[in-house]
């Protein structure tokens, strides 16, 4: 095969394995390999032989449907990059909606202090911090290596001494005693898929986004059943909670939490005009 036919070759290769950008794609791992702009890779670019064993091991990886995150390693969100990994739930476009209202309300409000329950990669509660050098933020993961993974990320941001991480699940019996204050504002983009329903996940989310991440148990509701008994002890009077939700579950999440004192603030949308983010404040 020719050097100036790499591209194209490639990019008929993904597209015959379904994948549903398949120019971008082929950009984004070519570059990749060359460590170049994806925006610079033309149809006609050449392919040095010692990048070429690299570049079709990415190829083969993405065939079968790893995402192209876990392959590069890094993934855009906000105005940041993240390392990603096999060990966090990869960043979605949908939950910048989160990100952006959390951080007008800490600019309005003044917020000292802030906690995200599944910090993940830390793309939400890390890049908060980068936009508000005065705030300080915990994040709690049930998985020491996603908070391994949300370490190096808040080191590569410089937000390190502003960011403390725990590594606990919201079921454990003394889950409160780590936390010594209550906090401004907390964010969560807890799992909300019904174990039932996990099967029917594209591959690139079943097969190599953690579970932990992704299975909400029976009816998809268990992690908010537990985030609303515990949130009215981890919150301050005229706090907000902002929670990423799933299709069609704006109503029960909402009862959920309104049952526990919550006032109901605001329903976000994404671009497709799914109810995405549900905003509660906490009265006194």
């Amino acid at each position: 095969m020719a050097n100036c036919s790499v591209f194209e070759n490639l990019v008929q290769r993904l597209a015959s394995a379904g994948i549903s950008s398949p120019r971008l794609e082929a950009r984004i791992l070519i570059a990749n390999v060359l460590n170049t702009d994806p925006n610079l890779v033309t149809s006609g670019v050449r392919i040095p032989p010692q990048s070429q064993e690299e570049l079709e091991k990415h190829v083969w990886r993405r065939l079968k449907h790893e995402p192209i995150d876990k392959i590069i390693g890094a993934k855009s969100f906000y105005k940041y990059t993240f390392l990603s990994t096999s060990d966090v739930l990869s960043p979605r476009p949908e939950t910048e909606i989160l990100l952006e209202k959390a951080i007008k309300l800490a600019q309005q409000n003044g917020f000292e202090n802030t906690l995200e329950l599944g910090v993940g990669s830390g793309c939400v509660l890390l890049s908060l911090l980068r936009q508000m050098p005065a705030l300080k933020g915990v994040g709690v993961d049930v998985s020491k290596k996603a908070l391994d993974v949300c370490q190096k990320n808040a080191e590569a941001l410089g937000v390190e001494k502003r960011c403390k991480l725990v590594c606990k699940s919201w079921f454990d019996a003394d889950f409160l005693d780590a936390f010594e204050h209550p906090f401004d504002l907390i964010v969560s983009n807890p799992p909300y898929i019904k174990t039932a329903d996990l099967d029917k996940l594209e591959k690139e989310v079943r097969l190599f986004d953690p579970l932990v991440a992704l299975d909400g148990g029976k009816d998809g509701f268990e992690s908010y059943i537990q985030i609303a008994k515990l949130a009215p002890h981890l919150l301050k009077d005229e706090g907000y909670l902002l929670l990423e939700i799933g299709l069609g579950q704006m109503q029960n999440v909402k009862k959920t939490f309104e049952k526990q004192g919550f006032k109901y603030v605001a329903t976000l949308a994404d671009l497709a005009g799914i109810e995405r983010m549900v905003v509660f404040l906490k009265g006194k």
